[in-house]
């Protein structure tokens, strides 16, 4: 997508009234049910092994042809607005598509396991939860009353959202596979027998323990080693903060984290289901704490990281700048002397230089390209 053409959606006005609203969700449910219609066709390539066993065929078509039915309805009231011809045209043709691809069922006891797959089905249903739990939230509750619902670098952190779904299985690869094979018989540790049989709740606490000191370590490392720097930077150069900005992460960045994360848990042996309670909070607990929401929690911020916790360390402003590292526990940033946290609220974001490139393909390469000239 051209600069100019990203920079025309991420100014769209939605005030009630001009048909651009329609527009936009004839666009967004006609995009979803278009990925919803492919899973449908190539349910083996397009699903994720381990959803299919749940699927219900006559359910989700009725869901497919609904969403099609709703996204065609709004492109064509936006049309007939005469304030968005162009978009809801858009919307109505992604409707058409949806419609003539998803012709086929998804009989999950009839597809295999395959070795390759692309979770089109992980992607929607995220996409779809969070954005009905945290935009209501956002409108209800803003910290920037004033910031749009498309707010500048929405399309680019969109992006970076797919990837990081549609790319769980490269992810995996990397991080936890080879966790796996290199302690393939890790199983036989008294310790992991004596984690593994600990209350699940402690369980719980000792892995938001674990995994947030090494992380702790590791997100401090790339503020203060000029190198790392230069890919963490991409994460900090979104100038406005909204629960989708918590996706805007290099792929190097994302591959370090869940490296860090994953290595002490499968060292430590904790029960699947301590585990599985975990990768619940911290996904939903990673996309909270940078929404656009006003709330405070005086007490619980000194316990838990809180969405002014890091707001505070995304700011821009000098007294912030290597700040509240912790991902969870703001107790690391006490202990190390980086907690910060005025009595006001964080108000200018990005990076400082403000030298990270838009689009997500210029930000893959900014580390590249800063680590070459510091050569030359």
């Amino acid at each position: 997508m051209s600069k100019t053409l990203r920079t025309h959606y991420e100014n769209v006005d939605l005030t009630p009234g001009q048909g651009k609203g329609s527009a936009a969700l004839s666009i967004g449910i006609g995009f979803l049910s278009l990925l919803g219609a492919f899973c449908f066709l190539w349910p083996e390539l397009f699903t994720t092994p381990e959803f299919r066993g749940f699927y219900d065929s006559q359910a989700l078509t009725l869901i497919l042809q609904a969403s099609i039915a709703i996204s065609f309805g709004f492109g064509f009231y936006s049309i007939m607005r005469h304030q968005s011809m162009g978009f809801g045209l858009t919307g109505m043709l992604l409707a058409t598509g949806a419609a003539l691809v998803g012709s086929g069922q998804i009989e999950a006891p009839g597809i295999d396991t395959r070795n390759l797959y692309v979770g089109l089905d992980y992607f929607i249903l995220t996409l779809v939860i969070l954005a009905l739990v945290f935009i209501p939230l956002e409108r209800a509750f803003p910290k920037d009353p004033q910031q749009k619902v498309l707010r500048k670098g929405w399309v680019t952190d969109l992006k970076y959202f797919m990837v990081s779904h549609l790319g769980i299985q490269l992810i995996s690869f990397f991080t936890i596979i080879p966790i796996q094979v290199y302690l393939h018989q890790a199983s036989e540790w008294e310790l992991q027998q004596w984690v593994s049989a600990q209350p699940i709740w402690l369980q719980f606490i000792a892995i938001l323990l674990v995994v947030d000191f090494g992380t702790y370590w590791i997100h401090r490392a790339m503020h203060e080693i000029p190198a790392l720097w230069k890919i963490h930077a991409v994460h900090h150069s979104t100038e406005q903060m909204d629960w989708l900005a918590s996706s805007r992460l290099h792929i190097f960045e994302i591959l370090a984290n869940r490296f860090a994360g994953y290595l002490p848990i499968f060292i430590l042996g904790f029960a699947p289901s301590a585990v599985y309670a975990y990768l619940v909070f911290v996904s939903f607990h990673a996309i909270f704490i940078h929404a656009n929401v006003r709330f405070r929690f005086p007490v619980l911020r000194w316990i838990l990281a809180t969405p002014e916790f890091h707001h505070w360390h995304h700011s821009s402003e000098d007294e912030a700048v290597d700040k509240n590292y912790a991902g969870f526990l703001p107790v690391y940033d006490v202990l190390f002397r980086t907690s910060y946290m005025p009595s006001t609220v964080a108000s200018r974001y990005g990076t400082r230089s403000n030298d990270v490139p838009e689009g997500l393909v210029g930000q893959f390469l900014y580390p590249f390209r800063q680590w070459k000239s510091k050569m030359e």
